[in-house]
């Protein structure tokens, strides 16, 4: 069964998709902007934008009852691969045990003029 997730602690959907749908055991949250949902701006700098949008995932994890231990596949997009490092000590300070399976990739563009989005698959 499939069931729509969604929570006010990480931005608004900017399209016709949902923060996340689960379905039988495994949460599948769409790719998060470094939107912060408070104030629906994004922080300067690659780092900074990096933990927004680890911090939007955390809070849909935790609104679906998942926690970034259940977090298997994560997905990077970065406007600029030359950021991959800043991106990365961020990353790694936030999944510090067991880190997920993860791909990186430079996109042409992102929404919004973001440095980063993360797509993110979890399962119980």
């Amino acid at each position: 069964m499939k069931k729509i997730i969604a929570t006010p602690e990480a931005p608004a959907a900017v399209g016709p998709y949902s923060q996340a749908v689960e379905a039988n055991g495994t949460l599948y949250i769409s790719g998060q902007l470094p939107i912060d949902p408070a104030t629906k701006s994004m922080p300067e700098g690659i780092q900074a934008q990096t933990l927004q949008s680890l911090k939007n995932i955390e809070a849909i994890l935790k609104a679906a009852g998942y926690t970034k231990a259940d977090v298997v596949k994560s997905t990077v997009l970065l406007q600029d691969i030359a950021d991959f490092g800043a991106m990365n000590e961020v990353y790694a300070s936030f999944y510090t045990e067991n880190p997920p399976a993860r791909v990186a990739y430079q996109v042409a563009a992102l929404p919004m003029g973001a440095m980063v989005e993360i797509e993110t698959i979890a399962v119980k």
